[in-house]
């Protein structure tokens, strides 16, 4: 899984783990474990949701945030 920060039009940025990087023509963006960035609740979605499907039309943009090993790595390069 990729953890990223998705941002949607008119909306708080969303944290959550896609399955892949979405390519460009992927129509729709699956999230898992949607939660806004501080880890609350995202007031929009029912308490049980545990996946979102998004049309990429709503998608401004995608972080991706490194996981540890990648942050390891990077620091030993800057290092």
């Amino acid at each position: 899984m990729i953890s990223a920060i998705i941002h949607i039009n008119n909306e708080e940025a969303v944290f959550g783990e896609i399955e892949d990087m979405p390519s460009p023509k992927d129509q729709l963006i699956i999230v898992k474990g949607p939660r806004r960035k501080d880890g609350k609740d995202i007031s929009y979605l029912d308490t049980n949701v545990t996946t979102v499907i998004w049309p990429m039309h709503r998608i401004n943009f995608i972080e991706i945030v490194p996981s540890g090993e990648e942050e390891e790595i990077v620091s030993f390069v800057r290092g």
